[in-house]
């Protein structure tokens, strides 16, 4: 029979080691359920407007905006799996001043396509020159990608053949088989019916980048759109293309979306939110891709929220907003393999105003969990970016 003595004295040793595990675990911080999975980051240099994209390696490119807000430059870093730091940054754009950063929506925005290429676009500024097109002056959309060695980018290029009269910018997707799209919203010739007939415009590239198509209308329907909101273009994992921006008519400003699975040769549309609201909110919208669709964030009436996309069918989930409310913006969006949705956002920006960074976390059913944050210092015409971990956690540049 033990003794009682030493069985005390065993009792004791394992609540000693009990406790000092549990002591370990805090300072850890591996046994907290409530451990921070977003870290926040600024962007490189005291830029705004970045933009963040993870290739199938897990490398993370990030382009973001220096300079005068009417004319300014766009700066290229990465970052490799395992590491923290990002490298030294380049510069994007060869003609100086070219991009624009004034109202927030017309900046560049970046995809990577096939073997990690990167490809960038946006709207003309200050520096840009103009070209001539159809008889006219006009602001360019301009494009550029990484260069076949991967060291610089390639001197920009317009793309605008006929489909002229740039406002909200453009967007910029590629694929992993080659296709690149860059699309603006424009006045067709002949429109003589204002936002209400402006239409979406899609160039598209099947070698990378080299060449591009003239742009073709991208709408089967008019829609409208709306002159000073911009608009984002997607293409997931199975080559499927997703763009979406505001429509513009007499009575609303809806969030539409159109959906090509033939590489832009044809496009299906569907109305993600609808806003009653006859004036222009310079809004933005994110994609990012989950393993039960796409995910994409959307701005209506002074509040955030996304929608899932259901792959194959373009199936539309219920809308999902963050709790509350308090004039949100700019939304971002971002995955992880878990499932889960992190969105964040401003608050309190507006025409040439800074305001703070709010986020919120959400599990894989929709849910909003207990993780949630928010921080000063989004600077004048700027807004966050946010990309996932293969180890689940989140990152937040703004």
């Amino acid at each position: 029979m033990a003794s009682p003595i030493k069985a005390s004295n065993q009792k004791a040793a394992l609540t000693g080691f009990g406790l000092c595990a549990f002591l370990l675990c805090l300072l850890s911080g591996a046994c907290r359920a409530d451990a921070a999975k977003v870290s926040l980051l600024r962007a490189p240099g005291g830029g705004i407007q970045p933009q963040a994209a993870a290739d199938a390696k897990g490398v993370v490119h990030l382009i973001y905006f220096k300079g005068k807000p009417q004319g300014g430059d766009i700066f290229y870093v990465r970052r490799e799996p395992g590491n923290d730091a990002f490298s030294e940054p380049s510069r994007v754009n060869h003609r100086a001043s070219s991009a624009i950063a004034t109202g927030t929506i017309r900046g560049a925005q970046l995809a990577v396509g096939r073997n990690g290429r990167v490809h960038v676009a946006w709207m003309g500024g200050e520096g840009a020159g103009r070209v001539m097109t159809g008889g006219k002056e006009i602001t360019p959309m301009l494009y550029t990608r990484l260069n076949d060695a991967g060291t610089e980018f390639e001197p920009e290029r317009n793309l605008i053949t006929w489909a002229a009269g740039l406002d909200g910018g453009g967007s910029v997707a590629a694929d992993s088989e080659g296709n690149v799209y860059v699309v603006w919203h424009a006045n067709p010739p002949g429109n003589e019916t204002g936002e209400a007939g402006r239409a979406v415009f899609v160039a598209r590239s099947t070698d990378e980048g080299r060449t591009f198509k003239r742009e073709e209308r991208a709408n089967p329907r008019p829609t409208g759109a709306c002159g000073c909101c911009g608009m984002r273009a997607f293409a997931d994992s199975k080559g499927t293309l997703y763009i979406v921006y505001r429509a513009a008519n007499e009575i609303s400003r809806d969030m539409t979306l159109l959906v090509s699975r033939d590489h832009a040769a044809s496009f299906g549309i569907e109305t993600l939110n609808q806003w009653m609201i006859q004036g222009c909110p310079m809004s933005s919208s994110a994609f990012a891709e989950s393993g039960s669709g796409v995910v994409a964030a959307t701005e209506r009436d002074g509040q955030v929220c996304f929608n899932l996309i259901e792959p194959g069918t373009s199936k539309l989930s219920r809308p999902v907003s963050a709790p509350g409310a308090d004039k949100r913006r700019h939304p971002s969006v971002a995955t992880n393999p878990d499932g889960e949705v992190l969105l964040a956002w401003t608050e309190g920006t507006a025409w040439e105003k800074g305001g703070s960074l709010a986020w919120q976390l959400f599990d894989k059913s929709g849910k909003a969990t207990a993780e949630k944050g928010r921080a000063d210092g989004v600077p004048v015409w700027s807004l966050p970016t946010a990309f996932g971990q293969s180890d689940g956690r989140f990152v937040i540049v703004y």
